[in-house]
């Protein structure tokens, strides 16, 4: 179908043309732009629909450069403990949630956060099984780099205190005791997630058939996501995405990172960066450096600020990077890796400087703890820093204790990656964060949480509104190698947009942000998502 969308504000994000008042689609395509008058005069035959978006805000589709579907998707089919502020709510959450229950059957969930606790710490292995007392229980933390279990999932695992735990992992146990507290730290998890009974294919696929409507409400047309662990693996993440996407046609263009522990599936099945079409690809082979600031797992240089001694946690040693990276490059692979803290990111640029780069980019996910000299390592086109500005607003003012006043003036530190020449793309890490990409702007922006009203935390950090904005429009093609094709309105582009009810760029105060809706969201010319 052929259409002429009228009557918007559009922000192309073209600096030869910035803003216009109509754009023309033709096969998914935009084929022309300019004042509404002029491409009604142009093109307003019978063979175009006329849409008018009365005078509301567009821009180019918004990207989340990284975040997990599959988890998003968990939540409308396990326990979801996101928000929950006090412990007693949360044990309250899963003792009724138990309740639903047969015995034996596994309780499953996640997202608590003891730092929005205000009534205590983590729940105990005590206290999760007086809650669930017949079901063995798993529950991730917000950051999914910590689990907490009762000891119905410890017996299934058949526990003893000298039983090896994965490298990288920690089961943290009571000091006075040596006994487990419940909580499990990084790939400790493997021993409980081993156990745990596959989901149907059918459920996961209608789960994500609800992410993926719950994604472009919020306005995504694209988004780089990480699931083969959480979708039975490789093949089966790739057939789920590929009935719901090409065959279904809801629409949200994916590209789909691929755990390093499905590398000879991506060999076998001879699939490879780029493979696809513009609605689904492969992405780059993910890995783990190291942990998050939540549980101190984040391996920085010097030691914790506020626990001496502690350095954070490798996930893995630098041979078995080295040995992941060659393998990927075997395959013309690029490599996308979780690097919190400034030692993680030291290990894998020393690695990658060891091996020649390919067509795509490889991506330094968070990228949070920076030094000078790391700054101008990420400084090349062949790389890319994937952050996550909503990071900020959960993990003030407490980030602080952890690393002290001489290294935040480099943390979460986006002005100036972008000042020093470093490619940035936007995401949200979600279900980490919220999907809601305006929340990540909004944080980028005003560098604090919704409902303060401070200057901001270290604001000479603060981004423009356009800044913000292109982190999640232009710039999330740029990993994809995409940009070329989207991420601006432009002609010959792929017609993503994403229409608001306020106009960002006029905005007095970037509050209004958090009270903006999402209108349409339009991916190939098509509207996927209108608000009624």
């Amino acid at each position: 179908m052929k259409k002429i969308f009228t009557n918007g504000q559009f922000y192309t994000f073209n600096p030869e043309r910035p803003t216009v008042q109509s754009a023309v689609v033709e096969n998914g395509r935009f084929i022309d732009m300019g004042t509404t008058e002029d491409m009604l005069i142009q093109w307003g035959t019978s063979d175009f629909e006329v849409i008018n978006l009365e005078g509301n805000t567009v821009t180019p589709g918004l990207v989340d450069s990284h975040l997990h579907m599959s988890m998003i998707a968990t939540k409308f089919i396990d326990l979801d403990l996101t928000g929950i502020t006090t412990k007693h709510e949360a044990l309250n959450h899963i003792q009724n949630y138990a309740k639903t229950l047969q015995p034996g059957e596994w309780l499953l969930g996640g997202g608590w956060d003891e730092n929005l606790f205000t009534d205590g710490g983590i729940p105990l292995i005590h206290e999760l099984d007086h809650v669930a007392p017949h079901n063995p229980l798993y529950l991730t933390r917000i950051c999914e780099h910590a689990a907490i279990v009762n000891r119905k999932a410890l017996e299934i695992t058949n526990y003893h205190p000298t039983m090896a735990v994965p490298v990288g992992g920690k089961i943290v146990l009571d000091e006075s005791t040596n006994m487990p507290t419940g909580l499990l730290l990084e790939s400790a998890s493997h021993l409980i997630t081993q156990y745990i009974p596959e989901k149907s294919y059918e459920t996961l696929k209608n789960a994500m058939r609800k992410a993926i409507n719950f994604a472009m409400e919020k306005g995504l047309t694209s988004v780089h996501s990480n699931d083969p662990l959480y979708l039975g693996g490789l093949r089966q993440t790739y057939q789920i995405y590929d009935e719901l996407l090409n065959h279904e046609h809801l629409g949200l263009r994916s590209n789909l990172l691929i755990n390093h522990e499905f590398l000879d599936d991506l060999r076998d099945m001879g699939m490879y960066a780029g493979y696809g079409n513009e609605t689904l690809q492969i992405g780059a082979v993910k890995l783990f450096a190291d942990g998050a600031f939540g549980r101190r797992t984040a391996l920085l240089s010097e030691p914790y600020n506020d626990d001496p001694g502690n350095y954070g946690k490798a996930m893995f040693d630098q041979h078995a990077i080295y040995d992941i990276i060659k393998r990927a490059r075997e395959l013309s692979m690029p490599i996308a890796v979780h690097t919190i803290g400034d030692q993680a990111l030291v290990n894998v640029l020393d690695l990658l400087d060891q091996f020649p780069t390919v067509k795509h980019r490889d991506r330094l996910i968070h990228v949070q703890v920076l030094r000078e000299d790391l700054i101008e390592r990420l400084a090349q086109p062949s790389r890319i820093a994937d952050i996550q500005p909503r990071f900020l607003a959960s993990d003030y003012p407490w980030v602080e204790e952890r690393l002290g006043e001489k290294r935040m003036k480099l943390s979460y530190a986006w002005k100036t990656l972008q000042e020093a020449g470093v490619i940035c793309a936007g995401g949200s890490d979600s279900p980490v964060e919220p999907v809601n990409p305006l929340m990540g702007i909004h944080a980028a922006v005003t560098r604090r949480s919704p409902g303060q009203t401070h200057d901001g935390w270290y604001p000479d950090q603060k981004l423009t509104m356009h800044e913000a904005f292109r982190l999640f429009t232009e710039m999330g093609a740029y990993p994809t190698n995409e940009e070329a094709i989207k991420g601006t309105i432009d002609t010959g582009k792929l017609a993503d947009m994403t229409v608001y009810s306020k106009n960002p760029f006029e905005m007095e105060d970037a509050d209004e942000l958090l009270t903006t809706s999402i209108e349409m969201t339009i991916i190939g010319g098509d509207i996927k998502y209108q608000n009624n």
